[in-house]
C-alpha cells in the first residue's frame, strides 16, 4: 500500500505558527507546490494517476482554480474536479482567485464569497492565492485587503498566499503584506540570454537567493517567504525564445538557495506548459521528462518524510555557526533533536576549500545527505570541505552532548 505523505481531513486547518512553519491539521509540513499539475484522472507514464506520483515524491499542493480566464461556471465545475483528485491523492489545492481577490463592486464580492462557501471544507482544500504579481499589476491595495478579510471572515482555517513580480521595491511590496498571510516571488533565472526575467544587473543563478532575501526583507520576518521556480516559463517558450530547462544541478542549487535564505515553501512553475512538453507528454498533460530527469530527484530531497524534513520545519538556529568565505558561501542552521543540520551553497567565487567552525558537534565522520558515502571529519567543532560553483551540500550532524565544542 502506498503511504499518504498525510491524513486528509474534511474540513483542514492549515495554520502558521511563530517561525512561519506551515501546520497542517497539527502537523508541521514544508510546502511543495505545482503551477499547474497535471489534470485530474491524468496518468504519469509509469501509470500512476499523476497527482499521485507528485505526492508520492512529496509534493502537497498544486494550483487550480481559472487559468488565462474568469471565474465562470464552468471555473466552478472544473474546481470541483480538482478537489476531489486533490483529495484522492494525497494532495492539497492552491485555489486561484483570480480577478475576486480585487473586490471592487458587490458582483465580484458574491462570487468571492461562492468560492469560499463552496470549498472551504473540501478535503482537497488547502490555501487561497490571491491576485497574481499585484504590485507589477498596479492592482490597488484597498480592495485587495477587502478581498482578504472577506476570505478569512468566512473561512479562518486555510491561509491566504500573494505572490509578487521580480519588480518592485521593497518599500512598494510592503503594503502588499496586508492583503496576505503568506507572500512570495516568482523568479525564473534559466534563459538564453541568461536572467531575462530580472531587470536587476545580477544575471546569475544566485538571484534566487537575492530575491529570497528581499522577500524576507519585505516581511521584516513576521510572514512566511514562498519562493516560485522554473520548469518552464514565457522566457523561453514564446516564439523567437529558445527553450531552454534548468539542469538537475541548476535547480537543486535554486532549491536549496531560497531555503537557506529563509523560503519555508516552494513551488515549481510550468509542468503544465504544452510548448515546453514532448508529443508524449502533451498527450498525457503534463512534463513528466523534465519531471523524471530534473524534479522528481530534487522534490524527493526536500519532501514529505525525507529525511531532511525535520530541518525544514524546524526554527531557524541561533548557533553562532561561522564560514571562512562567508562572501562566497551561504549556509543556514537548523537543530532539531540531538542533530544538527547544516544547508550550505556556493553562490559565487572558484571551487575552494572552506571552513566552518563554532559547531557543538561531536568528533568524528560524517557522511553528506545525498551524496553517500562521502564524508567530513569533525574535530573541535570545525571541518572543512570543498564547494564547487552553484554546489550545494547538506551536513547532519550529532550534537556534543557534553558541549565540547567551541560555540
Amino acid at each position: 500500500m502506498v503511504q499518504l505523505p498525510h491524513v486528509l481531513h474534511a474540513g483542514n486547518v492549515v495554520t502558521i505558527n511563530s517561525d512561519n512553519v506551515l501546520v497542517l491539521n497539527g502537523e508541521r509540513v514544508f510546502p511543495i507546490g505545482f503551477t499547474l499539475g497535471p489534470p485530474p484522472g491524468a496518468k504519469a507514464p509509469n501509470g500512476k494517476e499523476g497527482l499521485r506520483e507528485l505526492a508520492d515524491a512529496g509534493g502537497l499542493f498544486m494550483r487550480t482554480g481559472p487559468s488565462g480566464h474568469d471565474w465562470t461556471e464552468q471555473t466552478f465545475a472544473d474546481e470541483q474536479q480538482w478537489e476531489d483528485a486533490a483529495a484522492r491523492c494525497g494532495m492539497y489545492c492552491w485555489v486561484f482567485l483570480r480577478e475576486l481577490a480585487s473586490v471592487t463592486n458587490s458582483e465580484c464580492e458574491a462570487k468571492l464569497r461562492r468560492v469560499v462557501n463552496q470549498f472551504k471544507d473540501h478535503p482537497g482544500m488547502g490555501i487561497w492565492k490571491g491576485a497574481d504579481e499585484p504590485q507589477w499589476g498596479k492592482v490597488k491595495v484597498e480592495p485587495l485587503i477587502r478581498g482578504y478579510n472577506i476570505v478569512r471572515e468566512l473561512d479562518p482555517n486555510h491561509p491566504f498566499v500573494t505572490m509578487q513580480a521580480p519588480r518592485g521595491t521593497v518599500k512598494a511590496l510592503r503594503p502588499y503584506n496586508a492583503t496576505c498571510d503568506v507572500t512570495g516571488m516568482d523568479i525564473y533565472p534559466i534563459g538564453y540570454p541568461p536572467g531575462k526575467d530580472s531587470l536587476l544587473p545580477n544575471k546569475d543563478l544566485n538571484m534566487v537567493g537575492d530575491y529570497t532575501r528581499m522577500m524576507m526583507d519585505v516581511t521584516e520576518g513576521k510572514k512566511p517567504v514562498w519562493m516560485v521556480l522554473q520548469i518552464a516559463w514565457s522566457g523561453v517558450v514564446q516564439p523567437g525564445k529558445t527553450l531552454r530547462f534548468p539542469t538537475f544541478p541548476e535547480e537543486r542549487f535554486m532549491t536549496y538557495e531560497a531555503i537557506i535564505n529563509g523560503a519555508r515553501g516552494l513551488l515549481y512553475f510550468g509542468g503544465n506548459v504544452k510548448q515546453a512538453m514532448t508529443p508524449e507528454d502533451a498527450a498525457l498533460g503534463w512534463n513528466w521528462k523534465f519531471w523524471n530527469r530534473v524534479l522528481k530527484p530534487v522534490v524527493e530531497e526536500i519532501g514529505r518524510h525525507s529525511p531532511l524534513e525535520p530541518a525544514l520545519v524546524a526554527p531557524e538556529s541561533k548557533l553562532p555557526v561561522a564560514v571562512s568565505d562567508p562572501k562566497n558561501i551561504e549556509f543556514c542552521v537548523r537543530e532539531a533533536g540531538d542533530e544538527i543540520f547544516l544547508l550550505g551553497c556556493r553562490r559565487s567565487g572558484e571551487t575552494a576549500q572552506v571552513e566552518f567552525s563554532k559547531l557543538p558537534i561531536a568528533d568524528g565522520k560524517y557522511e553528506l545527505m545525498y551524496e553517500e558515502p562521502r564524508s567530513v571529519k569533525v574535530a573541535d567543532g570545525k571541518f572543512k570541505d570543498w564547494f564547487a560553483p552553484y554546489e550545494v551540500h547538506v551536513y547532519r550532524l550529532k550534537r556534543d552532548q557534553a558541549g565540547n565544542a567551541e560555540h
